[in-house]
């Protein structure tokens, strides 16, 4: 089969990091445009300052990787979805629950996949971490996810905004490792949203979940964190307790450390390719219907101003 053109909407530093090399690094597709407004291209390959300006005057494409923030993402999914592209949604999928579930609509209208990538899900702990726990019995889970945004986000105005998450950005990672490998669906109960007073998105949170068999869950969320960084998921079950950590990266179980090969984007653009030869599309809004819940019913607690 020929490659799958694919243009990269967004040229930041998780396309830079993450999207481009998955890309060069998978025969299924190849690179045939950037888009943005303010960024630089790649040497070699066809770059536009819109996606109008793509459509319009670059060369074809059969699919697009939406990098941009999520505020603005809508939008363009429409565009490029109305011209028959496959769309590649960067988490969260959009700014909005709304948007997703219209943006999975109108894919399926005009027969184009749409596949909203959870990276955190194909970290190399999770698959194994998620067949281990469906044969037990759940009793508690602790989700402790801190880090420093200065080190993780510099400079990044939109995801203070509302819709870009605030410290949920990096902790809808761990709802979507969360969602996925818990053999039941959860719930939110409370959380308290610690909001800097001159932001518009919490710096740090404290959520109760449970599961629908009525095990608890709690998760702890901040990006004031200095030195090391924390991203782990302790589940405690009635055969001994699993951790998750470096986020999703490493899998201990009771008989030991898994230590496997971390290929989270990698998978990711696999799952996308088979995604569009067959024809389908991967909409899951768990993770982020989590997050909508937090916001609507979490308490505010305003805290001092912060600061790049």
């Amino acid at each position: 089969m020929d490659p799958i053109r694919i243009a990269v909407v967004g040229v930041g530093k998780i396309a830079r990091d993450q999207h481009l090399p998955a890309i060069a690094g998978n025969a299924a597709f190849s690179l045939a445009a950037t888009v943005s407004p303010h960024d630089a291209g790649v040497d070699g390959v066809s770059h536009h300052k819109s996606l109008d300006e793509l459509i319009a005057s670059g060369p074809a494409v059969d699919a697009v990787a939406l990098c941009t923030p999520p505020q603005v993402r809508y939008d363009l999914a429409v565009q490029a979805l109305d011209k028959g592209m496959h769309v590649f949604l960067e988490k969260p999928p959009g700014a909005t629950l709304s948007e997703c579930v219209a943006l999975s609509s109108r894919a399926e209208k005009v027969g184009a996949t749409l596949f909203a990538a959870w990276h955190s899900r194909f970290a190399a702990g999770v698959a194994p971490a998620r067949a281990w726990l469906a044969e037990r019995r759940i009793e508690s889970v602790s989700i402790v996810w801190r880090e420093d945004v200065r080190v993780w986000h510099p400079g990044q105005a939109w995801i203070w905004e509302p819709g870009g998450l605030g410290v949920f950005d990096p902790g809808i990672n761990a709802l979507s490792i969360l969602t996925h490998i818990l053999p039941r669906p959860v719930f939110l109960k409370t959380a308290t949203l610690e909001i800097p007073a001159n932001r518009a998105a919490p710096i740090a949170a404290q959520i109760d979940f449970r599961d629908t068999a009525g095990a608890p869950i709690h998760m702890d969320l901040d990006w004031r964190q200095t030195g090391p960084q924390s991203w782990d998921i302790v589940v405690e079950t009635d055969a001994g307790m699993l951790k998750l950590s470096n986020g999703g990266a490493v899998l201990t179980l009771p008989t030991g450390a898994e230590h496997n090969e971390d290929m989270e984007y990698p998978g990711l653009y696999a799952r996308f390719a088979n995604l569009i030869r067959g024809g389908r599309s991967d909409v899951d809004i768990a993770p982020l219907r989590l997050v909508a819940d937090a916001f609507l019913r979490g308490n505010r607690q305003a805290v001092d101003a912060f600061h790049d």
